[in-house]
């Protein structure tokens, strides 16, 4: 398949703009780099960057040890009234220092690498969690970040409370042998479609709903070409809901290489909200079960 010039690899949440900004660092002198730490000495002031790090931390019910967040956090509603350092990958160093923080709890792939590499030599602990798109990555997650903020015991048990449901929701598709292709658009700027390829959120909810991802041969996000679009032949177009400049129906089928695919033939698009559908925190066996239904319908089983 031919596709157009590579975009870099976004990696965990990509609820956010495209284009990068430049991060001011002056203002911050940095101190010699703190040990690498899993939990933190004090836990009362903490910064959680990462929609399914403040997630998590409200699952467990630790709220009152976080004192911002930042931008792709929106869930639960209550994080909404947490101060916002900014976008999980446009930090400034500046904004997630300024509301004094006793410890930052960061998803990998937080950036940019110049300002995570600021934080972690500040005098702050600093705790990233690695960013896996599979069970066993969602899992991990709960237990790390239960760690940190020392309540082992509470997070092990919501992490085998969330395992439980992952592995019912897989089981729920197990039988279906006629798998959807599902190609996973991001945007369309310009005409232009941004599309999902493996080890991204999108990937991974696909295949745990039972889908197969209908682009193959390339890892991130890429533009795609009217040709890898046609070749691509998706059943399905999934899109987000709630990210970005809307796309309406009508643009998308307009498209001419998505019109002649089966999904354009029947127009069929399922839109998913981004936080919820991509967060891979605990939510997202439920996640796993709604696309499953939107993609299959009754062949989903008990």
């Amino acid at each position: 398949m031919k596709f157009l010039s590579r975009l870099p690899a976004w990696r965990g949440s990509i609820l956010g703009p495209m284009l990068g900004l430049s991060v001011a660092f002056a203002a911050i002198a940095p101190v010699a780099a703190a040990e690498v730490t899993s939990v933190f000495t004090d836990s009362s002031k903490i910064v959680a960057i990462g929609g399914s790090i403040t997630e998590i931390v409200y699952a467990l019910g630790e709220e009152g040890h976080l004192v911002a967040r930042d931008s792709t956090s929106t869930y639960p509603k209550a994080a909404l009234n947490l101060p916002d350092v900014g976008y999980m990958r446009q930090l400034s160093p500046e904004g997630v220092l300024s509301v004094n923080p006793s410890g930052i709890l960061a998803l990998h792939g937080s950036g940019p690498k110049e300002a995570v590499e600021v934080l972690k030599k500040a005098s702050v602990p600093f705790i990233e969690v690695p960013e896996r798109y599979d069970n066993d990555g969602i899992v991990e997650k709960i237990r790390i970040v239960g760690k940190a903020l020392g309540v082992d015991a509470k997070a092990e048990k919501l992490a085998t409370e969330v395992e439980a449901k992952l592995v019912a929701a897989e089981k729920r598709t197990a039988s279906i042998k006629d798998r959807k292709r599902v190609l996973f658009v991001l945007s369309m700027q310009g005409g232009k479609v941004l599309a999902a390829g493996s080890e991204t959120a999108a990937d991974g909810i696909v295949k745990l709903a039972g889908g197969v991802n209908a682009v193959e041969g390339f890892s991130g996000y890429k533009q795609l070409s009217d040709e890898a679009i046609v070749t691509a032949k998706p059943d399905v177009i999934l899109m987000m809901s709630n990210a970005g400049p809307p796309v309406s129906e009508d643009e998308l089928f307009a498209n001419p290489s998505i019109s002649s695919t089966p999904a354009g033939a029947a127009r069929k698009v399922i839109r998913v909200d981004g936080g919820y559908l991509l967060g891979f925190g605990p939510r997202t066996a439920d996640a796993i079960l709604d696309l499953a239904v939107s993609l299959y319908g009754a062949q989903v089983t008990d």
